[in-house]
């Protein structure tokens, strides 16, 4: 664990004095731009911690902010301002007036169109550093860094303990006293002599405290559809026609189907007009026939 915290405060060590190396190479660069520009002694000296100091505030907004959108805008600052000053340290390599401030003001390169170019961009980065550094360190200040999950071991002992208080936080509720009335003998009630007087049995009256409690019973659930009849049929659905001998049922059949031709004679006319079983009404059937069948062959 040593060893990894000494390497790197080593790394970081390095890393800031590579930084200020090459800041200070920049810085010669930026000064002498900003001089060509117009500003004074101060303002060059200046010029370069505008330009440079901005990078590595976005540098470290970016480390910080952990919102998307806010460490992509320090990102889109950061590689700005390192274009812009990279641009600049091109043209202060290129023209060799700016190294000995020889050079006209306002005059970066010798193309008017260029030269316009580099005199904005050169003059809009301190009003930039003011209003993209301002908004990275409103950002930073208005962050709220995601809440450390609790170890879920200390969540179930804190749970418990809580749980614990709260059971031993319970007050013990009293329950209601249940008052019950004194016996109440009826009144006396004159009896003649000749009537046995029964003793009557001591009435208690019912404690008011005392509530019925009414069990819940699962109803079952209502159907459309029709029910078949199970069981025996009742009395009174059963039909009030007493019930006919084979014999009599021959005799009704034979009086219907008197003048009935022997095509018509079946099973199911003797049972529509006999109003009877299927099954006798087949019987019935046969029967006929084989009469009106004897019938013809002693007739011929």
């Amino acid at each position: 664990m040593n060893l990894n915290r000494k390497g790197k405060a080593l790394l970081v060590l390095a890393l800031v004095g590579v930084v200020g190396m090459a800041f200070r190479v920049s810085w010669n660069a930026l000064r002498d731009v900003a001089s060509s520009i117009g500003a004074d002694s101060t303002a060059a000296t200046l010029y370069p911690f505008v330009v440079d100091g901005l990078m590595a505030l976005a540098l470290l907004a970016t480390l910080v902010l952990t919102d998307e959108g806010d460490k992509r805008f320090a990102l889109k600052v950061l590689g700005t301002y390192t274009l812009a000053s990279l641009v600049l340290n091109y043209v202060h390599g290129l023209v060799p007036e700016l190294h000995g401030a020889s050079v006209d003001w306002g005059r970066l390169a010798d193309w008017d169109p260029a030269n316009y170019a580099l005199v904005l961009l050169a003059t809009s980065l301190p009003v930039g550093s003011i209003y993209f550094g301002s908004d990275l360190v409103a950002k930073v200040l208005h962050h709220r860094p995601a809440p450390i999950p609790t170890p879920v071991g200390n969540a179930e002992e804190s749970t418990e303990t809580m749980r614990n208080r709260s059971t031993a936080d319970l007050t013990v509720s009293t329950p209601a006293p249940i008052t019950v009335a004194p016996l109440r003998m009826p009144d006396p009630v004159a009896v003649d002599f000749l009537k046995s007087a029964l003793p009557f049995k001591p009435v208690r009256a019912i404690a008011p405290a005392l509530v019925k409690v009414t069990a819940k019973r699962a109803v079952a659930a209502t159907s459309t559809r029709p029910r078949r009849a199970t069981g025996t049929v009742p009395v009174v659905a059963r039909s009030a026609r007493p019930k006919r001998t084979p014999a009599q049922l021959l005799d009704e059949a034979r009086t219907v189907t008197a003048g009935w031709p022997a095509a018509k004679v079946t099973a199911e006319g003797i049972r529509r007009e006999v109003h009877t079983s299927p099954a006798n009404a087949r019987m019935l059937r046969d029967t006929l026939l084989a009469e009106r069948a004897r019938t013809v062959g002693v007739a011929a």
